[in-house]
């Protein structure tokens, strides 16, 4: 199964792996149920989860049910046990929007939801995150989660995303990480498919974030909260979960105008 899941996510197209994933979801859920796991967004629970990765596999991190992985869940967590965002009135801009939330999102009343997306079926603004058809503070909330490693201009993106942010808004800008990276790393010349899968992860991501990640988005002027959420979780729900222990959530704030000369760095050192 591991090798039939790694060979359709390197051959189907996103966009058509989307659609075909509304087929096959119901078999998934059916043949494997269970009471080992559970995937806290929807509350089913499974024998085990299904494998995920470009290049590599990896084992029992897709929900049947939702298609969520590691990152979804944790985020869903946070989100209702740490803000107000299933209560509080938001209007919020979704780019590229995940499968685990988008339907749920919508139908929450507190929400004015708006997706974006260049290639998404998903999004109801085709947009380029460079050159966003938005008005400057138009968004009390953003999620852009799993997009700026595909972004060749990646500076030029965050400063969209905070110029169509409102201050006092908030963002959740989560990207893959590697905490044990100083740096960022990219290289161009790197143009095999295989070999960009082999060393950035996946054959379209054109880098691999370091810890800097959070200097760059505070370069643009972004208040940063680097929030290693799973410290807050037992073990058992870790494992129950299927969560990526010390995955870290980058909560980006963009202060108000009397602020942005005086911008304090959350939390530093935990970064």
């Amino acid at each position: 199964m591991k090798k039939l899941f790694k060979k359709i996510l390197n051959t189907v197209p996103r966009p058509l792996l989307i659609k075909l994933s509304y087929l096959v979801r119901p078999f998934l859920v059916l043949g494997l149920r269970g009471t080992r796991y559970q995937d806290p967004i929807d509350g089913k629970s499974f024998s085990k989860f299904l494998p995920y990765g470009y290049a590599t596999q990896r084992d029992n991190v897709l929900s049947p049910s939702t298609l969520s992985l590691e990152r979804h869940r944790l985020l869903w967590l946070y989100l209702k046990n740490e803000t107000d965002f299933f209560s509080r009135p938001y209007k919020m801009l979704h780019f590229a929007p995940e499968q685990a939330f988008y339907k749920r999102f919508q139908k929450m009343k507190n929400l004015e939801y708006v997706t974006t997306d260049l290639n998404s079926p998903l999004a109801q603004v085709k947009a380029d995150i460079c050159d966003l058809p938005f008005e400057d503070n138009s968004f009390d909330l953003i999620f852009c989660n799993h997009v700026l490693e595909h972004i060749p201009d990646d500076h030029k993106a965050m400063q969209e995303l905070f110029r169509v942010l409102r201050p006092n808004g908030w963002a959740v800008l989560q990207i893959p990480q590697d905490l044990n990276r100083e740096k960022t790393f990219e290289d161009d010349s790197i143009t095999d498919p295989k070999e960009r899968a082999r060393i950035f992860g996946q054959y379209d991501h054109v880098r691999i974030y370091g810890r800097d990640y959070f200097d760059k988005l505070r370069q643009i002027g972004f208040q940063v909260e680097a929030v290693p959420y799973t410290q807050k979780l037992k073990e058992e729900e870790i494992d129950r979960y299927r969560l990526a222990k010390g995955e870290v959530l980058p909560i980006c704030r963009k202060p108000a105008p009397s602020a942005y000369s005086t911008i304090l760095c959350s939390n530093p050192s935990e970064v």
